[in-house]
């Protein structure tokens, strides 16, 4: 299986990057794993809405430039389906039965995604209703894609 995660921004900590570096080294044992970063805009903290939309098109565009016509895609979005661990294997685990061997998730900027990605996503996921650091989140993601695996192949590590 592919899998692509596409997200806006760049990471700037070390132990965000080191975790990162772990966990791809970890799915290389299940899964071609590739890591695509598309520049982030810059807003002020007291943008117009217009600037804020304007931000989102322009990260949009950068984003629809890296999708493929025959793959699944996944957005990271609040308000997307919230699965537990084993759902959320099952899930991937399904799209591989059905012959889906790519599957690209989206992890939006600090100011959400654009409609143009959404309405593209076959896959809305939420991991909770709270808000997390975008940075953070790619390890949390890959952690979870890691934890699938495990599952899907039934060794240990998911408790």
């Amino acid at each position: 299986m592919n899998i692509r995660v596409i997200a806006v921004g760049k990471i700037k900590e070390k132990y965000l990057t080191q975790a990162i570096q772990e966990y791809t080294k970890r799915l290389s044992a299940y899964c071609r794993l590739e890591l695509i970063e598309v520049k982030d805009e810059k807003i002020p903290e007291n943008a117009s809405e217009a600037q804020r939309q304007k931000a989102v098109d322009s990260e949009g565009r950068r984003v629809l430039s890296h999708l493929k016509d025959d793959e699944i895609l996944a957005t990271l979005e609040i308000q997307g389906d919230q699965l537990d661990s084993p759902t959320f294997a099952r899930k991937i685990e399904n799209y591989g039965i059905q012959g889906k061997s790519q599957i690209t998730f989206v992890i939006g900027g600090s100011i959400g995604l654009s409609p143009e990605i959404t309405s593209r996503s076959q896959w809305k996921c939420s991991f909770s209703k709270m808000t997390f650091p975008h940075q953070l989140f790619r390890v949390m993601l890959l952690e979870q894609i890691y934890r699938s695996f495990k599952i899907i192949r039934g060794e240990t590590y998911h408790k």
